[in-house]
């Protein structure tokens, strides 16, 4: 049972890691590509694979908050929640006497 909650918090932090490397190289291809990001296919590919992200960064967020910081936020939501599902694994293994790398 131990090992399957693992696996799932593995899985939960895997995704959370990849939509964090996506919101970053959207970012660095944001300053890169310059005004023409709109016609680059690539930044446009990343547009849509952190849309659900942004999306969930801009429901959490007051209205305070502009259009153009949501992405920074979500990519701090995300590091953070990183973070925690890294705490709670090591607090697991530490729980069951498991040596987790």
């Amino acid at each position: 049972m131990v090992s399957s909650g693992l696996f799932i918090l593995s899985v939960l932090r895997a995704l959370v890691e990849v939509a964090g490397m996506f919101l970053l190289a959207q970012g660095a291809l944001h300053v890169l590509a310059g005004a023409r990001r709109e016609g680059n296919i690539v930044y446009r590919g990343f547009k849509v694979i952190t849309r659900p992200v942004i999306r969930m960064a801009r429901f959490v967020t007051p209205g305070v908050i502009g259009d153009r910081q949501v992405p920074v936020v979500a990519f701090f939501l995300l590091f953070w929640m990183w973070i925690g599902l890294a705490y709670l694994r090591r607090v697991i293994c530490d729980a069951n006497g498991l040596a987790c790398g």
